[in-house]
């Protein structure tokens, strides 16, 4: 009893250890710093979206009198074409991309994750049909893909939510099977085998905790990449539909007035752009502090 109470006690303290030292080597890195406090701006004004503005008067909620007004006291970053507030909408349209970005790799990453491992830890003739599957798929380029699905399942979020997720689950079900392979045959893994535990129990609690490294960092930069793929859908019609805010279509609506009003699309631009290389930074930062050839 006693031994197996040190035993927890001591796994609990490496894991506590781990975590700290990845966090103490994160925070030595100013890039990784900086795009993590831009995510976390962007988050808390995504969730507090209702305080400041009202989705009904100021998002949706046409104005033409006030259309295309260039940035003011009054409207800081200007109207729209249909004198909705730039600002209020470029808020609510990060509710939509964090959303459907986070859900939609999720779903990527359960799926394939559990494929991967599956591949990985029997291999043989399971390991040759998932993984042939799967390179059917990375056969085809992300964003055709991405687009097939929905275009075939008809525009919505749920269906932007389900074709990012397809497109990316080969993606982590490689990663992952590359992890599994350089995991389950060690001294640990072995030890699990003798001591009776299922194979469902020593893939879940043996071997994916062992593999959280690789996939922590591919999904922090799916979703920078999901972002993207977000916006251009939404911008060719194939995603977030009006009135919906969201920055693609924020971008699709301001370009016919580029010339006279550019704003309409440098601000969304921006937004875009900002997003996804504070994910990249933070992304990039956790690869160095999780990468054990670069500890110190």
């Amino acid at each position: 009893m006693n031994t197996n109470k040190s035993t927890k006690v001591l796994t609990e303290y490496k894991k506590k250890s781990l975590w700290s030292e990845t966090w103490h080597r994160l925070k030595k890195s100013k890039l990784a710093m900086f795009g993590l406090v831009i995510l976390v701006v962007l988050i808390v004004l995504s969730l507090s979206a209702g305080i400041i503005y009202d989705y009904d008067t100021e998002v949706i909620k046409t104005d033409y009198a006030n259309a295309r007004q260039w940035p003011s006291s009054e409207h800081w970053l200007g109207t729209d074409e249909m004198g909705r507030d730039v600002l209020a909408r470029l808020i609510y349209g990060s509710r939509v991309s964090l959303k459907v970005s986070i859900i939609s790799i999720s779903m990527a990453l359960i799926t394939g994750g559990a494929l991967g491992a599956i591949a990985g830890y029997y291999g043989g003739k399971v390991d040759n049909i998932i993984m042939r599957i799967m390179d059917v798929f990375l056969a085809i380029p992300n964003m055709l893909l991405a687009i097939a699905v929905v275009a075939s399942l008809g525009p919505s979020v749920f269906n932007l939510m389900l074709a990012i997720a397809i497109s990316n689950v080969p993606r982590f079900a490689r990663i992952v099977r590359a992890a599994v392979l350089g995991v389950k045959d060690q001294e640990f893994v072995e030890a699990a085998r003798a001591c009776g535990a299922k194979n469902s129990r020593i893939i879940c609690k043996e071997v994916l905790p062992n593999c959280m490294a690789p996939i922590i960092v591919q999904g922090s930069i799916a979703i920078a990449s999901a972002i993207l793929v977000i916006a251009s859908l939404s911008f060719i019609g194939l995603g977030v539909q009006p009135p919906k805010p969201e920055w693609g279509s924020m971008l699709a609506g301001g370009r016919t007035y580029i010339r006279d009003s550019n704003y309409l699309t440098v601000f969304p631009g921006l937004a875009i752009a900002l997003t996804s290389l504070a994910i990249n930074l933070l992304g990039d930062g956790l690869r160095d502090a999780l990468d054990p050839k670069l500890k110190r």
